[in-house]
């Protein structure tokens, strides 16, 4: 098979598609009953299988397989509408509140493209097209009778569409609050314009052919870029604002979990107070931060006996002076009181007090960057400071992976 055959234009975002669908599947799985969850597979699979379809080695094999020449334009353009009826009632579940009124409308709009499906069966088998076209059909039986219509309905579908789904986009996106959601808007307005730009270059073109004039580069070269962007774009455009926030809290919490490591490293070797639930590496990311923040602040209590206040103060006011900026300085400090401690506990040499053992605030509430503290190197030119036996500012770390 040769590059050609590969069709690299609509390889790609074939691609990008089906694997934004297979990371959809878990989800659907989960919660097929929600009717989001199943719009949106819905209309990745849709734009799939139209990717796949307008390939023209498809093109070729579907007509091939089913021997009949041209059945590829119904089953595409077939495909084609359904995404664009899905399109407008995705916009229409996140623009307005689940309410009757939406669904008998959302309901309308599958029985008017549902209407447009039928027709453009009935027209192509009506129609004479014999003579099998990949690239310029719709221009090449422009004056065929009923192939003719069909290749009118499903241009005219496609752009009333666009511009309806446009209109709604534009009345709304000054109510809209989300940056995801308003970037997923910013795709599909892109995406709108682009389709738009497809249906008014293959109308020309064909009017142009009604005319007896030879316009057909404007559907076989023009159009198809433009069909390929908007499809993406209205793809992506619907997949942002929904994939947008998961992402973003899954980056918040493995930086959160990297920066924790160092910490817990230290804490790992002090045994809970009780019995904990085993978490496989392989768990959600959320449910192994939620372990390991579990697992130091446990530690914590464990250490409160073996803490030394005085010392994380010596600590504090001598890395404010060498640093200038407190929350490192307390996170430098807090790491110094910490490795105290945990030597401390170790040797099992508590601390004689008559208050209740409790480590503070000053620790509990930095523990990011305590740990940050412990991986970083200390500084070569740093001043060092008067310590006690357990240690100085600078023996507060030393690198640590990020795990």
């Amino acid at each position: 098979m040769s590059l050609d055959d590969l069709h690299i234009p609509y390889a790609v975002p074939t691609l990008l598609l089906a694997v934004a669908l297979a990371f959809k599947a878990p989800t659907l799985a989960r919660a097929w009953r929600d009717a989001d969850v199943r719009a949106t597979s819905l209309l990745l699979g849709l734009a799939t299988c139209v990717f796949v379809s307008v390939t023209p080695v498809n093109i070729h094999r579907i007509n091939e397989v089913t021997g009949v020449p041209n059945i590829a334009a119904p089953w595409t353009y077939s495909l084609l509408t359904a995404f664009c009826a899905t399109c407008l009632t995705m916009i229409m579940r996140w623009r307005e509140e689940p309410s009757p009124a939406r669904d008998r409308r959302m309901r309308l709009v599958y029985v008017i493209y549902t209407g447009i499906i039928v027709g453009l069966w009935v027209t192509f088998l009506l129609a004479d097209v014999g003579q099998e076209r990949i690239y310029d059909l719709d221009t090449f039986y422009a004056n065929t009778p009923f192939m003719r219509e069909h290749v009118l309905l499903y241009l005219v579908a496609h752009m009333v569409s666009a511009l309806v789904a446009a209109y709604m986009i534009g009345t709304w996106f000054s109510a809209v609050e989300s940056r995801w959601l308003k970037a997923g808007l910013v795709c599909l307005q892109a995406g709108y314009a682009s389709g738009l730009v497809f249906d008014v270059a293959k109308i020309v073109a064909v009017g142009a052919r009604w005319n007896g004039v030879d316009w057909d580069f404007l559907s076989t070269k023009l159009a198809p870029p433009f069909a390929l962007l908007d499809a993406v774009l209205v793809a992506v455009g619907f997949i942002i604002p929904q994939a947008g926030p998961p992402l973003q809290r899954w980056i918040s919490d493995r930086r959160q979990y990297q920066r924790l490591y160092p910490l817990w490293r230290a804490l790992r070797t002090i045994e809970p107070s009780s019995a904990q639930a085993r978490v496989s590496r392989f768990a959600p990311l959320d449910l192994r931060l939620l372990q390991r923040e579990q697992h130091i602040h446990d530690a914590m209590l464990r250490l409160a006996p073996h803490y030394d206040a005085d010392l994380y103060e010596r600590q504090f006011r001598a890395a404010r002076a060498a640093l200038g900026d407190e929350e490192s300085a307390r996170g430098t400090a807090g790491a110094a009181a910490i490795k105290a401690a945990v030597a401390s506990f170790h040797e099992r040499t508590p601390r004689e007090t008559t208050d209740q053992p409790v480590i503070g605030p000053e620790i509990t509430e930095h523990i990011e960057a305590i740990s940050l503290a412990m991986r970083r190197r200390p500084r070569r030119s740093a001043r060092r400071t008067p310590t006690d036996s357990s240690g100085d500012l600078a023996a507060t770390s030393s690198a640590e992976p990020s795990r």
